[in-house]
C-alpha cells in the first residue's frame, strides 16, 4: 500500500498507532464511567467502535513485529488515552453527584445560598469530635459541581466537605415546595 521507506516504518506507522490508542482508549475509559454513571445504551456503541480501533492498531504492531518504536507508541497511546479520557469525561461532566458539608458554624445562611441557586440542601445536627456539626447534603447535576463549592466557599469557607457518585437519585420533587425552603435547625433538647 505505501512504500516501506524509513520514515513510514519508524514515524508514520507509530504515529498512527500512538493517535489510534489515544482515541481507542479515551473512548474505553468514557465507556467505563458511563457504565459505572448508568448509562447503558451508549456503552455498548462506544465499545464497537472503541474495539474497531484497537484492532486496526494492534494490526499494525502485528505487521511491524521487528519495530521497537510501535511498542512505545502503543503504550504511549495507551497512557495518553487514559489521561485524555478522563480530562473529556470532567469538561463533559455527566451524572450527579451528593455534596456533603460539615461545618461547626451556623448553616442557615449557606442553605439559603443553596436554594437561591435552585439546589436542594438537607441539614441534620450531628456530634464530631470537637462539638456539634451540621452536616448539609444535596444531590447535584456533576456540572453544578464547581457552582455550589463557590456557594459554600462564600458562606462558609472552612466547612469540611466532600463528593460523591452518586449512581441513581429519585427524581421526584416535593408538592410542597416552600416545605424545602424551611433552614431552621433546632438547637437543644
Amino acid at each position: 500500500m505505501f512504500p516501506a521507506t524509513p520514515l513510514y516504518t519508524l514515524g508514520v506507522i507509530p504515529l498512527l498507532i500512538f493517535l489510534a490508542r489515544i482515541v481507542d482508549v479515551s473512548m474505553g475509559t468514557i465507556r467505563m464511567i458511563f457504565i459505572a454513571r448508568g448509562y447503558r445504551g451508549i456503552a455498548p456503541i462506544l465499545g464497537f467502535f472503541e474495539v474497531i480501533i484497537w484492532l486496526l492498531a494492534i494490526q499494525q504492531i502485528m505487521q511491524n513485529l521487528s519495530n521497537p518504536i510501535t511498542y512505545i507508541a502503543y503504550a504511549g497511546g495507551f497512557a495518553a488515552g487514559t489521561y485524555i479520557g478522563i480530562i473529556i469525561e470532567d469538561r463533559i461532566s455527566i451524572g450527579k453527584v451528593m455534596l456533603r458539608i460539615l461545618t461547626n458554624r451556623d448553616a442557615s445562611r449557606l442553605v439559603k445560598a443553596f436554594h437561591n441557586a435552585d439546589f436542594i440542601a438537607t441539614v441534620t445536627e450531628s456530634r464530631g469530635r470537637d462539638g456539634d456539626v451540621r452536616d448539609i447534603f444535596s444531590i447535584l447535576e456533576r456540572k453544578n459541581l464547581h457552582q455550589a463549592i463557590d456557594i459554600m466557599n462564600k458562606y462558609n469557607p472552612n466547612a469540611f466537605f466532600s463528593v460523591t457518585d452518586v449512581r441513581y437519585a429519585s427524581e421526584r420533587k416535593h408538592k410542597h415546595r416552600h416545605l424545602r425552603k424551611t433552614t431552621h435547625v433546632r438547637k437543644g433538647k
